[in-house]
């Protein structure tokens, strides 16, 4: 499948070199909007074509598939751009700044019959089938309490400052710990609290939250884009313990029962674990179905109203909002 990256940062680097190494799909083209910029990128990426302007990758005909990869405050804008060009769209993470945003979206998707998704890598990996199936086996006993953190020094980075840009730890990292403890609980909760430090800007720099669900569970989540957090999510089960290292791609699981290691477990080969969900988004296309599985719209939607809804707890709402 030919696709199209739209944007040309780092992440956008990432996935073009996924897509190097893969077999079942290439990177067709590029897009930025400088010219100059777009034409370097595809002779460093292997791209065919190089555009300086996102309309010009949206309107190509060849292009099957585009990846947005651009800064969290122009996934709306970029991604309605495609939708209108009649483009699939596999927008990265998170999808919009809020839930407005998604809902319309995923309404133009439904309207116009595209595929549309969130690039939330971590719920396409394999490796979280194999942290659910031992989980569910009892090997902790009942899973009762998730901790689960990521954070790094992120400070002199421009998105993650700027407001204009949805900037703060949130929604660049806190939104790791948020879907680890969904992925692995549910989305019955009863209860969130929640407290964070600002920036100058007024963005959040360190965040805490405490969720509650309905059968009495919890899960204490933390990030930060000023301090190097450890980046992992333990499990406490009636029976012992476990521990995930890197919640956004996971590398490792260790399970512990009297602070014993019992079963140990590696991350299986990878390019980059961007390619999971690449390949997701493909054969959805094909079976023309307008999301994945993996993470429907209705998921998406509810991640951004938790975000939405700690935002404005803290007291922090975006410019353009």
């Amino acid at each position: 499948m030919n696709i199209g990256i739209l944007g040309s940062g780092n992440i956008a680097r990432t996935m073009a070199h996924t897509l190097a190494q893969m077999e079942d799909a290439q990177l067709y083209a590029v897009a930025s909007r400088d010219r100059a910029r777009a034409e370097q990128r595809a002779r460093e990426w292997g791209a065919q074509k190089a555009y300086g302007s996102y309309r010009e990758l949206a309107e190509d005909p060849a292009v099957e598939l585009i990846y947005v990869a651009t800064p969290h405050s122009e996934h709306f804008a970029n991604t309605l751009l495609c939708l209108e060009c009649g483009k699939p769209v596999l927008c990265e993470k998170p999808f919009t700044a809020n839930a407005k945003q998604a809902a319309e979206l995923f309404a133009k998707a439904e309207a116009e019959g595209l595929f549309l998704s969130e690039a939330m890598w971590t719920r396409f990996l394999p490796f979280l089938t194999t942290i659910r199936r031992v989980l569910d086996s009892g090997a902790i006993g009942k899973p009762e309490l998730i901790t689960a953190n990521l954070g790094g020094a992120m400070e002199h980075i421009a998105r993650m400052r700027e407001p204009a840009l949805a900037g703060g730890a949130l929604l660049d990292v806190g939104f790791y710990a948020l879907h680890f403890a969904s992925m692995l609980f549910g989305d019955d909760i009863a209860s969130v609290t929640s407290t964070c430090t600002k920036t100058e800007l007024g963005v959040d720099r360190h965040c805490g939250i405490l969720l509650t669900w309905t059968d009495g569970r919890m899960a204490v989540l933390h990030s930060s884009m000023a301090a190097q957090t450890t980046g992992t999510g333990v499990i406490e089960g009636s029976a012992g313990y476990a521990i995930v290292r890197n919640i956004p791609n996971f590398e490792t699981f260790h399970v512990y029962r009297n602070h014993t290691v019992t079963a140990s477990y590696a991350r299986p080969a990878q390019i980059s674990g961007y390619e999971y969900e690449v390949r997701a988004a493909m054969k959805a296309i094909r079976e023309g179905r307008t999301e994945c599985p993996e993470i429907p719209h209705a998921q998406t939607l509810r991640i951004l109203g938790w975000m939405d809804a700690l935002r404005a707890e803290w007291g922090i709402r975006y410019p353009f909002e």
